[in-house]
Protein backbone atom coordinates (compact mmCIF):
# COMPACT_ATOMS: atom_id res chain seq x y z
CA UNK A 1 0.00 0.00 0.00
CA UNK A 2 1.39 3.41 -0.95
CA UNK A 3 2.00 6.13 1.58
CA UNK A 4 -0.04 9.32 1.19
CA UNK A 5 1.78 11.78 -1.04
CA UNK A 6 4.13 9.19 -2.55
CA UNK A 7 3.55 8.63 -6.24
CA UNK A 8 3.67 5.06 -7.57
CA UNK A 9 6.14 6.05 -10.30
CA UNK A 10 8.67 7.21 -7.70
CA UNK A 11 8.80 3.76 -6.06
CA UNK A 12 11.82 1.48 -6.68
CA UNK A 13 11.42 -1.10 -9.42
CA UNK A 14 11.23 -4.78 -8.55
CA UNK A 15 13.14 -7.19 -10.78
CA UNK A 16 10.50 -9.92 -10.42
CA UNK A 17 7.76 -7.58 -11.62
CA UNK A 18 9.99 -6.44 -14.50
CA UNK A 19 10.61 -10.09 -15.43
CA UNK A 20 6.91 -10.91 -15.27
CA UNK A 21 6.07 -7.98 -17.56
CA UNK A 22 8.85 -8.98 -19.96
CA UNK A 23 7.61 -12.59 -20.13
CA UNK A 24 4.07 -11.30 -20.65
CA UNK A 25 5.36 -9.30 -23.60
CA UNK A 26 6.95 -12.44 -25.00
CA UNK A 27 3.57 -14.20 -25.25
CA UNK A 28 1.09 -11.31 -25.58
CA UNK A 29 0.38 -9.62 -28.90
CA UNK A 30 1.82 -6.34 -27.55
CA UNK A 31 5.29 -6.10 -25.98
CA UNK A 32 7.19 -3.36 -24.20
CA UNK A 33 5.30 -2.78 -20.96
CA UNK A 34 8.36 -3.82 -18.95
CA UNK A 35 10.28 -0.97 -20.58
CA UNK A 36 7.73 1.58 -19.39
CA UNK A 37 7.86 0.00 -15.93
CA UNK A 38 11.65 0.37 -15.90
CA UNK A 39 11.39 4.06 -16.87
CA UNK A 40 12.60 3.50 -20.43
CA UNK A 41 9.71 5.02 -22.41
CA UNK A 42 11.62 5.39 -25.69
CA UNK A 43 12.34 1.66 -25.73
CA UNK A 44 8.75 0.97 -24.69
CA UNK A 45 7.42 2.92 -27.65
CA UNK A 46 9.86 1.15 -29.97
CA UNK A 47 8.68 -2.25 -28.72
CA UNK A 48 5.05 -1.19 -29.21
CA UNK A 49 5.73 0.01 -32.75
CA UNK A 50 7.49 -3.25 -33.62
CA UNK A 51 4.88 -5.46 -31.94
CA UNK A 52 3.70 -6.74 -35.32
CA UNK A 53 7.15 -8.39 -35.73
CA UNK A 54 8.66 -11.17 -33.56
CA UNK A 55 11.62 -8.95 -32.56
CA UNK A 56 10.13 -7.43 -29.38
CA UNK A 57 8.77 -10.79 -28.25
CA UNK A 58 12.16 -12.46 -28.53
CA UNK A 59 13.86 -9.46 -26.89
CA UNK A 60 11.29 -9.48 -24.08
CA UNK A 61 11.90 -13.17 -23.36
CA UNK A 62 15.66 -12.63 -23.28
CA UNK A 63 15.30 -9.60 -21.03
CA UNK A 64 12.97 -11.46 -18.67
CA UNK A 65 15.61 -14.14 -18.22
CA UNK A 66 18.31 -11.49 -17.88
CA UNK A 67 16.41 -9.65 -15.13
CA UNK A 68 15.99 -12.87 -13.15
CA UNK A 69 19.62 -13.89 -13.67
CA UNK A 70 20.91 -10.62 -12.23
CA UNK A 71 21.69 -10.24 -8.58
CA UNK A 72 19.32 -7.86 -6.81
CA UNK A 73 22.17 -5.40 -6.27
CA UNK A 74 22.98 -5.36 -9.98
CA UNK A 75 19.34 -4.78 -10.90
CA UNK A 76 19.04 -1.99 -8.33
CA UNK A 77 22.24 -0.37 -9.58
CA UNK A 78 20.99 -0.39 -13.16
CA UNK A 79 17.29 0.41 -12.73
CA UNK A 80 16.92 1.99 -9.25
CA UNK A 81 19.97 4.25 -9.16
CA UNK A 82 21.55 1.93 -6.59
CA UNK A 83 18.66 2.11 -4.12
CA UNK A 84 17.41 -1.25 -2.80
CA UNK A 85 14.07 -2.48 -4.12
CA UNK A 86 13.48 -5.87 -2.52
CA UNK A 87 15.71 -5.77 0.54
CA UNK A 88 14.03 -2.82 2.22
CA UNK A 89 14.63 0.86 2.60
CA UNK A 90 17.91 2.53 3.47
CA UNK A 91 17.79 4.02 6.93
CA UNK A 92 18.96 7.64 6.96
CA UNK A 93 18.96 7.96 10.73
CA UNK A 94 22.06 6.68 12.48
CA UNK A 95 21.48 4.42 15.44
CA UNK A 96 22.91 5.72 18.71
CA UNK A 97 26.17 4.09 19.77
CA UNK A 98 26.33 2.71 23.28
CA UNK A 99 29.99 3.32 24.12
CA UNK A 100 29.69 1.58 27.50
CA UNK A 101 28.47 -1.60 25.80
CA UNK A 102 31.25 -1.48 23.21
CA UNK A 103 33.84 -0.83 25.91
CA UNK A 104 32.59 -3.79 27.96
CA UNK A 105 32.75 -6.07 24.91
CA UNK A 106 36.26 -4.86 24.08
CA UNK A 107 37.37 -5.60 27.66
CA UNK A 108 35.84 -9.07 27.48
CA UNK A 109 37.67 -9.80 24.22
CA UNK A 110 40.96 -8.64 25.79
CA UNK A 111 40.38 -10.97 28.76
CA UNK A 112 39.61 -13.85 26.38
CA UNK A 113 42.81 -13.12 24.49
CA UNK A 114 44.76 -13.23 27.74
CA UNK A 115 43.17 -16.59 28.65
CA UNK A 116 44.18 -17.90 25.24
CA UNK A 117 47.72 -16.55 25.63
CA UNK A 118 47.96 -18.25 29.04
CA UNK A 119 46.82 -21.53 27.47
CA UNK A 120 43.63 -21.75 29.53
CA UNK A 121 41.36 -21.84 26.47
CA UNK A 122 41.98 -23.15 22.97
CA UNK A 123 42.11 -21.10 19.79
CA UNK A 124 38.77 -22.59 18.79
CA UNK A 125 37.11 -21.62 22.10
CA UNK A 126 38.58 -18.14 21.85
CA UNK A 127 37.21 -17.65 18.34
CA UNK A 128 33.73 -18.89 19.31
CA UNK A 129 33.50 -16.60 22.32
CA UNK A 130 34.96 -13.65 20.39
CA UNK A 131 32.32 -14.02 17.67
CA UNK A 132 29.55 -14.25 20.25
CA UNK A 133 30.74 -11.05 21.86
CA UNK A 134 31.10 -9.22 18.56
CA UNK A 135 27.63 -10.33 17.50
CA UNK A 136 26.25 -8.50 20.53
CA UNK A 137 27.57 -5.21 19.15
CA UNK A 138 25.37 -5.41 16.06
Amino acid sequence: MNQPGVHVLSQPRNRKVASLLAFAGAVAPIAGFHKFYLRQPVWGVLYLLLSWTPIPRVASAIEGIWYLAQETDQFDQRFNNGLPSETGKISTAAEPVDTAKIGAIADAVRKLDQLRADGLISEYEFEQKRRQLLDRMV
